[in-house]
């Protein structure tokens, strides 16, 4: 199942993707609207299958018809997990971390597929990382890596995208990555079924104005999402969408020689095989 959040005229809904780029679903005033997917996901798989159902029952849209917003609006925790790619490491100078590098996003941040991302008036290095996002579906805490993908409702796209000099005036990366419509998150979630386990051997890729400037397999994440859960589920307790931003490969912008910033006018593309491809256009921030 591929569920698409979505407003069309000030109406918010959610609905089935189908893969040919139409939808079906259901307005929120609608009779049999389920909810959105952050009340459904902490009900459970049934929940989302009922849903899917009666989503399945509802109208036809097209994607150009509609504003694609995040899968969820208000995730409780973003987890973002750095360096979690062994070439990416290198490329950034760091030594390649024997434990996961670890910082959180705000939700003020998300913006959807298509919105755009926005390089603010204070700085010229807005970069791009592409990025696999796993979300959390059932909670706990201590949570074994056996049981880790249990835990994990689906899977989507994120672009972390980053201002780097902020991000790199302190030893914390926390502001550099919290600029406001900063986070593209989308443009579906795809549950765990219709993906291989962990989402593992997926080919990502990013693309700027059409060039391939990231491509690696999540096989190669260090830390893959059973690692991760079982390892963030040690210190706090995970909770039903949350979600695990899984780290970017090598090729960002500001490692490369010359550095290569996204700006106004461009577009920026991340593709996961399987899940689908998440399109942002790059804007300055209004004056």
């Amino acid at each position: 199942m591929r569920f698409v959040s979505f407003d069309l005229r000030g109406q918010r809904g959610l609905a089935l993707a189908d893969g040919r780029g139409g939808l079906r679903g259901l307005l929120a005033h609608e009779p049999g609207f389920p909810g959105d997917l952050d009340a459904l996901i902490p009900l459970g798989q049934e929940a989302l299958t009922q849903a899917s159902r009666g989503l399945m029952a509802g109208s036809s849209f097209q994607q150009e018809e509609v504003t694609i917003l995040p899968p969820l609006a208000a995730p409780p925790k973003i987890i973002c997990v750095g360096l979690n790619y062994r070439e990416h490491s290198r490329e950034t100078g760091f030594e390649v971390p024997a434990y996961p590098a670890l910082f959180v996003r705000f939700r003020t941040c998300l913006i959807g597929h298509r919105a755009a991302l926005v390089r603010p008036r204070v700085s010229k290095q807005l970069d791009y990382e592409g990025e696999l996002v796993a979300v959390v579906g059932r909670g706990g805490r201590h949570i074994s890596k056996a049981s880790a993908l249990e835990h994990i409702v689906g899977y989507s796209i994120f672009n972390d995208a980053s201002i780097r000099d902020y991000q790199m005036r302190t030893t914390q990366w926390t502001v550099g990555k919290n600029f406001d419509a900063t986070g593209a998150f989308g443009p579906w979630l795809v549950t765990r079924d219709e993906l291989p386990p962990g989402a593992a051997g997926l080919k990502l890729q990013t693309r700027l104005q059409g060039k391939l400037m990231q491509e690696a397999s999540t096989s190669e994440l260090i830390f893959d999402v059973a690692t991760l859960v079982s390892l963030l589920s040690e210190a706090f307790t995970l909770e039903p969408g949350d979600l695990i931003v899984t780290g970017t490969p090598s090729g960002v912008g500001f490692a490369r020689k010359p550095p290569v910033f996204m700006q106004p006018g461009d577009l920026c593309e991340i593709e996961i095989e399987g899940i689908g491809t998440l399109v942002n256009p790059v804007a300055d921030e209004a004056s």
